[in-house]
């Protein structure tokens, strides 16, 4: 038996008014790439598509896409991601871009990069944080993307701070 290899773009789907990416779904995003690869590399990238590529993962209240394509063509999926200008869902057109920030081997790997960069997000967010209200529920979602189970509970961790302080 013959195991298919897939590759898995981590992509982050980037609009002018957040609330429009409630309207987004795995279908316009999936019709979006599929019309930028046809358009960029013609029929012979429209029947790559039309092979296994999926949207595995669409989360529109973070702009998170996981899009799979077969490993011996992914570049050709790649290479189309700048040209998508919109999304166009239930008869309007999002403008939007997306932004490749990940390609990985196996999903798992793209989920790993994706709390690292969350994280790293976060820890960005920290110094511009203007309440102490503010900064602690950064530093609340810092630890929630970084602790296991076997670490503690967040309130745990939270209650050992302040006891330290």
């Amino acid at each position: 038996m013959v195991r298919l290899k897939s590759r898995y773009l981590l992509c982050e789907v980037n609009v002018t008014d957040p609330t429009s990416l409630l309207q987004i779904d795995d279908r316009a995003v999936s019709a979006a790439v599929k019309d930028a690869v046809a358009r960029i590399h013609g029929d012979y990238g429209a029947a790559l598509c039309s092979i296994r590529f999926q949207v595995i993962y669409l989360n529109t209240h973070t702009g998170i896409v996981f899009l799979r394509f077969p490993k011996s063509h992914y570049k050709l999926l790649w290479s189309a991601l700048p040209f998508i200008t919109s999304i166009e869902t239930r008869w309007q057109k999002i403008p939007c871009f997306l932004n490749c920030l990940h390609v990985g081997g196996t999903i798992r790997t793209c989920q790993k990069f994706l709390i690292r960069y969350n994280t790293h997000q976060l820890h960005r967010m920290l110094p511009k944080c203007k309440t102490e209200e503010e900064k602690q529920q950064v530093r609340k979602a810092i630890l929630n993307c970084t602790l296991t189970k076997e670490k503690g509970s967040l309130e745990d961790i939270s209650q050992s701070e302040e006891e330290d302080e």
